[in-house]
């Protein structure tokens, strides 16, 4: 199916008014965020290696290469560099903290250096650069860099949501057109590394499928919420994330129109995430979470 050109609108990103001191250090954390994907995505894609190492994680099936942890150090380094009071919390090293002499800020940063490992060992076109800036635990700007499809994804809090400088609207869906929506829903969603739980995840989506268009399994969180934000599907859910999965994508996603939240209403985002437009959002939120989605 080629582009859903109707699922777009053509008018401009709307802002949301914001003290104008935010808005400058919204972009000013863009920026930062922008110059360390890059660097990321020349060392991982431009000049990837013929080959590199590969360690197992959790199970036999979640790997981080050499190419993850020179990713992360990279962006680590590059981040210090521009600001090197802000604490840094990344996938494969998780440290958060910055050195004893410097006064730490409020300021967070969530990244993950490949996301999407697995497509990138078998140079499979889906895995990203995600990075995300946080303040006070509420995402302010975010960058997802896409390089097998040529794409970068970028927004800040209020400051509308852009691909490759070009901005991202969804367009209004009918009100009150959730639960046929559903039928017509393409959905993208994600599996665990564990065995046991991918085996209940997959009873779950063989009950969705007979009641939506089709899932699409794309091994990338942040792709997956920078496609719902771009209109190549409509909806997105995963259980399992970590903040730095999602918080990059989940910013450029609520910023082109999209709704973001929790499958689950009583837990967060980490125990089963759900993006999708205003209208399909509450009904597939509640057929997800009668099937059991959110307790896989």
């Amino acid at each position: 199916m080629g582009h859903h050109s109707p699922r777009r609108s053509s008018g401009k990103a709307a802002f949301v008014t914001h003290d104008s001191n935010e808005s400058v250090e919204y972009q000013e954390l863009l920026q930062t965020a922008s110059l360390a994907a890059q660097a990321a995505v020349d060392l991982i894609f431009t000049n990837r290696p013929n080959s590199f190492r590969i360690e197992q994680k959790s199970s036999a099936t979640d790997h981080v290469t050499e190419m993850d942890l020179a990713s992360e150090a990279l962006i680590r380094k590059i981040i210090a560099t521009h600001r090197p009071h802000d604490r840094v919390i990344g996938e494969e090293t998780q440290v958060g903290s910055v050195p004893d002499q410097v006064a730490a800020s409020d300021v967070v940063w969530f990244v993950d250096p490949i996301d999407g490992t697995t497509n990138y060992v078998y140079n499979h076109p889906g895995y990203a650069v995600s990075i995300a800036a946080q303040i006070d635990g509420q995402t302010v700007a975010g960058i997802v860099a896409d390089p097998s499809h040529g794409r970068t994804y970028s927004a800040t809090l209020g400051g509308g949501a852009f691909c490759n400088s070009h901005p991202l609207l969804l367009a209004p869906q009918a009100p009150h057109a959730g639960q046929a929506l559903i039928a017509t829903a393409l959905v993208a969603t994600g599996f665990s590394y564990s065995a046991e739980r991918r085996a209940r995840q997959g009873k779950v989506i063989a009950e969705l499928l007979a009641q939506i268009r089709d899932i699409r399994r794309m091994g990338s969180a942040a792709n997956d919420l920078c496609s719902v934000a771009s209109g190549r599907v409509d909806a997105y859910f995963e259980v399992g994330l970590s903040s730095w999965d999602f918080a990059a994508g989940a910013l450029i996603a609520t910023e082109a129109g999209a709704q973001v939240g929790s499958i689950d209403p009583s837990a967060g985002a980490t125990e089963g995430i759900l993006a999708a437009g205003q209208e399909l959002f509450e009904p597939l939120r509640e057929l997800l979470f009668e099937l059991g989605a959110a307790r896989v």
